[in-house]
Order: structure tokens, then sequence, then C-alpha cells
């Protein structure tokens, strides 16, 4: 009996140790071809296709996608010293990240030409669009919220799963109010609560390179984008011939 009743009391005062977040293998609803030579490091759903930002130096691109067959409708390529990377929609433009350029190029969402920059400290990796705020990542564990007018961080987001940090956060998206994202060199995608930083869900998604063609040099999963009509979040990963779809609310 006096067990229960001291685990009571460390719950309850907030000391006993948090289990970890459950894992999901989220069901697949849907596949489309994908650019096998976007190396994806953002994706952003937006009227009815993609914009897409691929990286790596001399081949850095922002894009426009149609769903049904994957092809490339516009695309503005990055100066070859620019390693491109997250993508969001704040305002109405298209901003993008650069990895270690410290520079962001706020964009129009239909030309994708450069109608100003910011500059930040340390890496650029993911990037979303929360509310009237963006949300970063920059490989550490460590999210920032930032002020889109400015770029000025207005908080920081530290996630943890059973009071561990996560590190190694990439591409983001924004999902029903909580952020997805990417964790670099794994098959996984973690469910984050924005306010204090918990993973509540972790989803596997070792089973999408099985659904792959034989042959090609596939990289890591990598590229998040939410359909809120349609209620489901489309997947994909650098160097991936397909796109997939899953549910929104897969736990």
């Amino acid at each position: 009996m006096w067990s229960h009743v001291f685990a009571a009391l460390l719950a309850i005062s907030g000391t006993a140790t948090a289990a970890p977040a459950p894992t999901v293998v989220p069901s697949v609803t849907g596949t489309w071809p994908h650019d096998p030579a976007a190396f994806t490091q953002g994706l952003v759903w937006h009227r009815g296709g993609f914009l897409e930002s691929t990286g790596l130096y001399g081949q850095s691109s922002v894009r426009r996608v149609r769903l049904r067959d994957g092809r490339v409708l516009r695309i503005r390529r990055l100066p070859s010293r620019y390693f491109a990377e997250g993508l969001a929609l704040a305002g109405g433009r298209a901003v993008q990240l650069t990895w270690r350029e410290h520079t962001a190029f706020v964009r129009s969402s239909t030309t994708f030409r450069a109608v100003r920059r910011h500059t930040y400290r340390g890496e650029g990796w993911g990037l979303a669009s929360m509310g009237p705020r963006l949300v970063m990542s920059d490989g550490t564990a460590t999210l920032r919220i930032l002020d889109p007018r400015t770029f000025r961080v207005v908080r920081r987001v530290r996630v943890t799963d059973a009071g561990t940090p996560v590190a190694l956060l990439n591409e983001l998206e924004i999902v029903r109010g909580e952020i997805w994202a990417n964790v670099w060199q794994t098959d996984d995608i973690v469910i984050i609560n924005p306010r204090n930083g918990r993973v509540r869900v972790r989803l596997d998604l070792r089973g999408l390179k099985a659904r792959l063609p034989a042959g090609g040099q596939v990289d890591v999963l990598n590229g998040i984008a939410w359909d809120r009509g349609r209620q489901r979040v489309y997947v994909t990963g650098k160097l991936w011939p397909r796109m997939f779809a899953i549910p929104d609310r897969p736990g």
C-alpha cells in the first residue's frame, strides 16, 4: 500500500519520471509521384499543390509542384553559395531558410521573387507558420518562435520526451495546433505540444521506404505538409520518388 501512496505523492509533486511518448505506426492513405532529384528541405500545401524548398549547394531551389503527377510547375534556383532549407508561408509570402548562410528570403508565393531578406544566428533547418508567428528549428532540441516581420526571437521551446531533450529536429509543420517535426537521420516524426515542448506522440514511418521503387539513391525522411481540407498530411524524403499521405490524427 505504501508504495502506491509514495508513487502518488511523487506524481503530485512533479518529481515522478514522465513516461515516454507512445509510438504509432500511421496508415498510408495515398501515394503520388515525387521528383527523385528533389533534395526536399521544406514542404507546404498551398492552393491545391505544394511549395517545396530543395537543398544542396548548386542545386537549391524553391518550386511549385503539382500533386497528381509530381510535375514541377514553376522553379526559381538559388545562387550556388546558398543551401536552401525550411519553407513556410507568412502574410501571404513564402519564407525560405538557408542552412549556414544566416539568411531567410521572403518571396512572392507566386513568382518566388525575393522581396526582402532577414538574418539570424546559427543554422537554419525547418520552418513552419504557427498562427501569427513562425517556428524555426536549427538542429538542436530548442525551437525558436519568431516574429515574421522582424525575425526576432519571441520565445524558445525546449523539446523533450520523458524529460530527455529531442535533438536533430528538422522539417516542421503545424497540424491541428501541434508541431510535427522530422527527427533527422531517423524515420520518426514527433508531435510536440507547443506550450511546453513535450512530445505527445512519436510516428514510426520506417515502412515507407519499403514502398519506394527498387534502385535509386534515396536519402532520409524529410518533408511534412498539412492538407487541412482533406484532413491528411503529406510526407516524403530527400530524393524520394514518392509522396505519401497519412491521417492528420494518427494518435
